[in-house]
């Protein structure tokens, strides 16, 4: 996912903003798919919480945000780690320590690899400090290493990952420079992954490896970068795009990349990240990630719901068996700002596509459904 201030491409792809209504309207849900996977990406709520935020549910009654979640149809929890970000959060400990509360929920886990101290997406994807001046061979062996060792730390503590991913949104590679798509080369890339994938099975061979991209946009991208791993010998158990209709595009559009990629790899599929705002507005003094929604879908609570009803929807009758909304318990809390580097003193530009209003109240709108 993008943050506040480090969007790359959100200016290309918001070029058209309004989307006709009917180009937005979702295949039919009557489809005898059902969504297993039932996520929420809720990476900044160990903070939130340690800084003291309430998150209320629909009554008014507070609660463990996972509760909360787990009440509207939650039943998997994605966490992201980073190697060994400034601020400590998202670390290897703190994610054991959350893991240990997500399980205790009845919840599952995917664990989402960024292998960086700080945010990885399409338009950056920095090496860990530790690994700063490794080329690619002691890359791939700092992937395996370090894959096997949190999976294995997780499954030691009876927290084993249902999933991980390799990588995060790694459209052109991942671990730049050594591991990034140049010229249409896949070899490095194709390395990595292996390593990674190599390493999760070797830790516990049932937990599902998925490979991320932000290519729901585009079925030519999508067959471009998943051919292109292929091709290198990579596998993989599940395909998962992430799709914002702001920037992604139709739903219509997006059911077609899924059901293509459903087909053609022969593999399950996710959407691994997907949001929409309630309101224009800002909570704080850092600027929205988005300011704009799509045709059809007001800015609102309810719009916020019937937009990611639709979501589902489309996704299950293309064949997806799982949908993770990104960051729902992220509304604004001083000092659980985006950048790990000053947690303090950034702020959340996250806070109107959350699910909880700017006092934590759930938008009781929002359901997930199998």
């Amino acid at each position: 996912m993008k943050i506040p201030g480090r969007i790359v491409k959100a200016a290309l792809l918001l070029a058209a903003v309004a989307l006709p209504a009917a180009m937005l309207t979702p295949t039919n849900a009557a489809a005898a798919n059902s969504l297993t996977m039932l996520g929420a990406d809720v990476s900044s709520a160990q903070r939130a919480i340690d800084l003291g935020a309430k998150y209320y549910d629909s009554s008014g009654t507070a609660k463990d945000p996972l509760d909360i979640l787990k009440g509207a149809g939650v039943n998997y929890v994605r966490l992201r780690i980073w190697n060994n970000p400034a601020s400590g959060y998202n670390n290897k400990a703190k994610v054991l320590a959350y893991a240990k509360q997500v399980k205790a929920k009845g919840l599952k886990l995917l664990i989402d690899f960024h292998y960086s101290d700080t945010w990885a997406d399409p338009g950056k994807q920095y090496k860990p400090a530790a690994w700063s001046s490794h080329g690619i061979s002691a890359l791939q062996t700092d992937v395996y290493n370090y894959t096997y060792d949190v999976c294995n730390s997780l499954k030691s503590q009876g927290t084993t990952p249902d999933s991980v991913q390799i990588g995060n949104e790694i459209n052109v590679g991942m671990l730049w420079d050594d591991g990034k798509v140049v010229n249409n080369s896949f070899t490095n890339l194709g390395l990595l992954l292996k390593s990674g994938y190599n390493a999760t099975k070797a830790c516990n061979s049932s937990t599902q490896v998925i490979i991320h991209t932000a290519d729901a946009d585009s079925d030519s991208n999508a067959r471009w970068f998943y051919d292109g791993i292929k091709a290198q010998g990579v596998n993989w158990d599940i395909t998962g795009p992430s799709y914002y209709c702001m920037w992604h595009g139709t739903l219509a559009n997006m059911g077609s990349v899924v059901s293509d990629m459903k087909s053609r790899y022969g593999k399950d599929v996710i959407i691994a990240e997907t949001a929409y705002p309630f309101t224009t507005s800002d909570a704080d003094g850092t600027a929205n990630s988005v300011t704009s929604g799509c045709s059809g879908y007001p800015l609102t609570w309810a719009g916020q719901g019937a937009e990611f009803t639709a979501v589902q929807n489309t996704a299950r009758s293309a064949g997806a068996i799982g949908v993770f909304y990104w960051e729902p318990t992220w509304y604004a809390v001083t000092g659980n700002g985006w950048d790990p580097a000053n947690i303090s003193g950034s702020g959340d530009g996250w806070d109107n596509m959350a699910i909880f209003n700017w006092t934590g109240q759930v938008n009781p709108n929002v359901k997930w459904t199998p």
